[in-house]
């Protein structure tokens, strides 16, 4: 799918449905054009990118790439190169899906390209588009600000999604640990690595944009995109601290589990102690001699089971003294 928009300062803003329509406006002079390729095909991305836009090759290549491209800026002189990555939402955080998002920022336009049908960040900049017209009396770096910052503000749900769910967890860990609290555990750290692989190398692109390295970006511009870095690094920050709850209540979970066992193993101890010197006396009685002292003693069984049980007393009283329990 290809949409596009032409803008103009101080006109309302010009949606172009077909190719026909926007290509007068790709050499504009007084304005400004954004196309936004949404899951197009190769020969689309082929007609728009290489012969329209005559795009550098590797960065056609980056948009029809599948794998995971890390988030850059590259600076074509004419033109910047940008990849970012979004996050698509999971309900379980089971696994975290990153979306490519591709833009091409020059002086009068701005080309997006995503293989996604309606991706989150450009469907709600379009809304925008159509509610807020003072985008038309800015620039290209500023629309694709928006973009970028739109991308960004969906991170913070899914931290604080995760924020719930470790303490959720730690209230478990704390409760009633069990194998499912492990395996949700372990499932919530690699959503936070997988969090952290995503923003550590957007964060550096975004911080590029802020500074004076590209003609391209207005220095007024430089402002709102240092904005969305302040807001990079409150993630990576939050990420990091969950990443530290996360990894203590393992350590906790394991502790726990350890004593649990310990506690286990130390009355099974208790009982095999106190059950030796009764099986030494009930094997010493049970031996086949003939002349057993107390053997044939009409009361020698009684009083067999009473030393028993004297003994059996004896020994739990002196490991509680020793407070072995």
């Amino acid at each position: 799918m290809i949409r596009s928009a032409y803008f103009e300062p101080n006109n309302p803003v010009q949606f172009l449905d077909t190719i026909e329509a926007f290509k007068p406006k790709m050499n504009s002079k007084t304005g400004f054009l954004w196309v936004s390729l949404e899951s197009a095909s190769e020969d689309e991305i082929n007609l728009i990118l290489r012969d329209m836009f005559n795009f550098h090759p590797l960065t056609i290549e980056d948009c029809l790439s599948l794998g995971y491209q890390v988030a850059k800026v590259d600076d074509f002189i004419n033109y910047l190169f940008i990849i970012a990555h979004a996050i698509k939402p999971a309900a379980d955080l089971h696994e975290l899906e990153t979306l490519e998002l591709n833009l091409f920022i020059g002086n009068n336009f701005l080309v997006t390209c995503t293989t996604e049908d309606h991706m989150s960040p450009i469907e709600k900049v379009w809304e925008r588009v159509h509610k807020d017209f003072r985008l038309s009396n800015f620039g290209t770096d500023f629309l694709c600000h928006a973009i970028l910052d739109a991308l960004v503000d969906e991170y913070m749900p899914l931290i604080d999604q995760m924020d719930t769910e470790v303490e959720i967890l730690e209230d478990s860990v704390l409760e009633k640990p069990s194998p499912a609290t492990l395996e949700r555990l372990l499932m919530l750290k690699h959503s936070i690595m997988e969090l952290r692989r995503v923003i550590s190398p957007q964060r550096e692109m975004i911080n590029r944009l802020t500074r004076d390295e590209y003609s391209l970006i207005d220095p007024q511009s430089r402002f709102y995109f240092r904005d969305i870095y302040d807001h990079l690094v409150r993630i990576q920050d939050l990420s990091d601290t969950i990443r530290d709850i996360v990894s203590g209540a393992m350590d906790i979970y394991l502790n726990s589990t350890s004593l649990r066992l310990n506690e286990v193993m130390k009355a099974l101890t208790i009982v095999s102690t106190i059950f030796l010197p009764l099986s030494f006396i009930a094997g010493v009685f049970g031996m086949n001699f003939i002349h057993i002292p107390a053997a044939t003693h009409p009361l020698g069984f009684y009083i067999c089971c009473a030393a028993m049980v004297v003994i059996g007393i004896a020994m739990l009283i002196y490991f509680r003294w020793r407070k072995w329990f």
